[in-house]
Formats: C-alpha cells, sequence, structure tokens
C-alpha cells in the first residue's frame, strides 16, 4: 500500500518530501550537539575529584595580626585575602561584590591604609596588621560611625555598608571631611546601589562635628527568653 501511494507522488512531491526529512534530521541533531555542549560544564563539575595530591610544597606561610588577634598560616600562594577572610576564617563582614576592586564592598585595613580585599593576595598581609568590619567596635560599644550610619540611615539593603564604614573611618582619620564635596570625592570607592548617599554623607560629617548622639555608643544586651 505504501508503495502504491509513493508511485503516485509527483516527481516534486517527492523531492520535498525528501527535503523535509533531511532539516529534521539536521535540527535533531543540531539540538542534540547543542545540549552536549551545555552540559559540558555541568559534567565537568559533577566529575569525580583528581586523585592528584595537594602540593603543600608550594604553600607560603605567613605571620599576621587579624582584628588584634595574632595568626601564624600556610596558604595557596594564589589565595586573595578576601577569600582567606570570608572562606577560611569565617570573617563574612568583608562581602564579595564585584570581585574587581571596582565597588569597595571588601575594604578593609591594612595597617594605616583602606584596602580592596579581592585586589590583595593573602600572602602580602605577612608581617602586617588586618582590621575587618568584625573588628571596629568591641562588645559593649559601637563605633562612634557606627552610630552615625544608624542615625542617618547611611545604609538600606546593608551589603555594601561594611566597606562604607571601614572606608569613612578613614576618610576622617586621613582628615578629608572638610566638605561633602570632599567627603563624596574620598567615598567615591565605594558604591552604594540603592543609593544612600546622603546618609553616608551626613554620618560622617556627625563624627567630624562630634554631633551624634553618644547615648547610643552603648551596646545594649536584650534577654532571649
Amino acid at each position: 500500500m505504501d508503495k502504491i501511494e509513493e508511485k503516485e507522488l509527483w516527481p516534486e512531491e517527492k523531492s520535498l518530501m525528501k527535503a523535509e526529512i533531511s532539516r529534521r534530521k539536521f535540527i535533531t541533531s543540531a539540538t542534540l550537539a547543542a545540549l552536549g555542549l551545555a552540559m559540558t560544564p555541568y559534567a565537568t563539575l559533577a566529575a569525580a575529584p583528581s586523585n592528584k595530591p595537594v602540593n603543600f610544597a608550594s604553600f607560603v606561610e605567613i605571620n599576621t595580626t587579624i582584628n588584634g588577634q595574632n595568626m601564624k598560616m600556610k596558604l595557596d600562594p594564589r589565595t586573595s585575602l578576601l577569600d582567606l577572610l570570608r572562606e577560611q576564617l569565617g570573617l563574612t563582614g568583608s562581602k564579595k561584590g564585584c570581585n574587581q576592586g571596582a565597588c569597595g564592598a571588601c575594604t578593609v585595613h591594612m595597617g594605616k591604609d583602606r584596602i580592596n580585599s579581592c585586589l590583595t593576595l593573602a600572602a602580602q598581609i605577612d608581617g602586617k596588621e588586618v582590621t575587618t568590619i568584625e573588628g571596629i567596635g568591641s562588645e559593649t560599644e559601637f563605633h562612634p560611625i557606627q552610630v552615625a550610619f544608624m542615625e542617618h540611615d547611611g545604609y538600606q539593603c546593608g551589603y555594601c555598608t561594611p566597606g562604607q564604614i571601614m572606608s569613612a573611618i578613614k576618610v576622617l582619620e586621613e582628615d578629608h571631611a572638610g566638605s561633602d564635596a570632599e567627603i563624596r570625592e574620598w567615598m567615591s570607592g565605594n558604591i552604594c546601589r540603592c543609593g544612600a548617599y546622603k546618609g553616608i554623607v551626613e554620618a560622617v560629617k556627625s563624627v567630624r562635628d562630634e554631633t551624634y548622639d553618644k547615648k547610643l555608643i552603648k551596646r545594649t544586651q536584650q534577654k532571649v527568653s
């Protein structure tokens, strides 16, 4: 029956049918190939880990002080300071925003300087003192700039706030808070995607002029029932 129907087809119809079959085969093959390529990264991630041992001989030893605590450790020389803080030491206050030194969310202090920890190799802090947002203030008192940020709504979502606070402290120490324009200029390396810049400037000015509410310095501890 099929053969009889095929004989009754015109040559042009047979040609169109073959073309349609070829087109379907091409689309199917291309789709399968695309899926194979798309799944490659996932297949790679899911692959069994390499049995190649870690070359600890390439690790470097550093002695440093972080938030007043002396530390001695060995680490991969390729490790960034930000990854050391967040992934190995559990100091997650410093945020990974752009990981390119453009947003300032990872700002920490190294000695007297403020730095982008995402652009700093952990090996570079050998023999130096590092302060993160966790080292600002104490268990019983806030730092004045923290109080000022709360008073003037210098934050919204809070993601950039640790970096903003770390930079604001140095702006005041470096005496770069003479005017609104100067504060904005020296805080320009810290991006606030929520747009809380007005509150940030006001917070810096209130610490500069010592007009922040000093009653808020003391941390209040509430009993949890």
